[in-house]
């Protein structure tokens, strides 16, 4: 039972009518402890649509802020815009006293992502992001596994990110830029699957690593990226990823453990052990139109955390590493040179 049935639904605004906004409004509407006031838009016209996916009473539908700003009844807010808008907005929200659940990334860059996560902390109001990967089956019993300790020592780490993207896709005005999104592949695909690799490893101490635009795509950012990693725990590993890739591949981690290696993408585990065992998961393939379960999670986790004064599954805080992470593999083919990720 939610943690919630004994308290009234939770007010909830969303400021984006992007293409993810279906996958939240869906997530709402599967969720009986949280109340959908407000969708926020810069054309609430053209995004009226999206009430059909609400099974609630149908959201109001503007342009302005205030309209959530000055709603009391509004305690959270999902904000899933372009990064580019961020501070300003979530500076409002935070000074109206709304906890923020924010899509990925949390800004441009490193600096801008720590001004955000200063925001809501001087504020005192929760800020989460959502890394929805580390929702899905596979992830959640990976996660049990590392914690549990017969793996032994991590040694090696291999992640793999072979996607792909359309011209199309990178023609929609600012994407693949750096003004809007911050960059290419790394902070608009990638950061799922290294904050899920992050979660699982620890985190990251130094990287060498080559960026490139490849000759499938027109665009200002990178869509392909490699690196070599150190972590602080002693193994080494390395990432490839893209969106050159076709068809689109499956991302995949592995890691290379003392007793045995676990390998997992969105629907599978395997694990085998040193000794000749293996154990494997498979899991039921979660559906297009229902990938909106994994946001769900997300989604109630965090008004779980707000309702019950803990801390949501991924804080504005803890994000701020794999920000640093991509940051630095930028700097590294930038400068070729290694780069040193501080300690947090």
């Amino acid at each position: 039972m939610s943690a919630h049935s004994n308290h009234e639904p939770v007010g909830v605004a969303l400021i984006g009518a992007g293409m993810i906004a279906e996958s939240h409004i869906r997530a709402l509407s599967a969720i009986g402890h949280a109340r959908l006031e407000v969708v926020v838009s810069r054309r609430p016209s053209k995004a009226g649509h999206l009430a059909e996916f609400y099974s609630g009473p149908a959201p109001e539908f503007t342009s302005d802020l205030s309209k959530v700003t000055e709603n009391p009844k509004i305690q959270v807010v999902i904000v899933a815009t372009p990064p580019s808008v961020r501070i300003d907005l979530i500076s409002a929200l935070a000074k109206a006293g709304k906890h923020v659940l924010l899509e990925k990334p949390i800004a441009r860059t490193v600096a801008e992502a720590e001004t955000v996560v200063e925001i809501c902390e001087q504020a005192g109001v929760t800020l989460g992001i959502l890394f929805q990967h580390r929702m899905r089956a596979p992830s959640i019993a990976a996660a049990g596994y590392v914690a549990g300790g017969r793996l032994g020592a991590l040694g090696h780490v291999d992640i793999a990110v072979p996607l792909w993207r359309d011209q199309s896709y990178y023609d929609e005005l600012g994407r693949g830029t750096y003004a809007r999104d911050g960059g290419g592949v790394l902070i608009t695909q990638a950061i799922h699957t290294l904050d899920l690799a992050l979660s699982l490893t620890g985190p990251v101490t130094s990287v060498q690593a080559m960026t490139a635009t490849s000759p499938l795509h027109q665009m200002e950012a990178e869509d392909f990226a490699v690196a070599g990693l150190r972590f602080a725990c002693g193994a080494v590993g390395s990432l490839v990823a893209n969106t050159a890739t076709y068809p689109h591949g499956l991302e995949v981690i592995t890691l290379h453990f003392e007793h045995g290696s676990l390998r997992l993408d969105k629907e599978r585990l395997d694990l085998d052990w040193r000794d000749g065992g293996r154990e494997s998961d498979d899991f039921e393939a979660v559906q297009p139109i229902h990938k909106f379960v994994w946001h769900q999670g997300v989604i109630e986790d965090f008004l779980n955390s707000i309702q019950n004064g803990t801390a949501p599954m991924v804080t504005g805080r803890e994000a701020l590493s794999v920000h640093q992470l991509i940051e630095a593999i930028e700097v590294s083919s930038r400068e070729a040179r290694q780069v040193k990720i501080p300690a947090q």
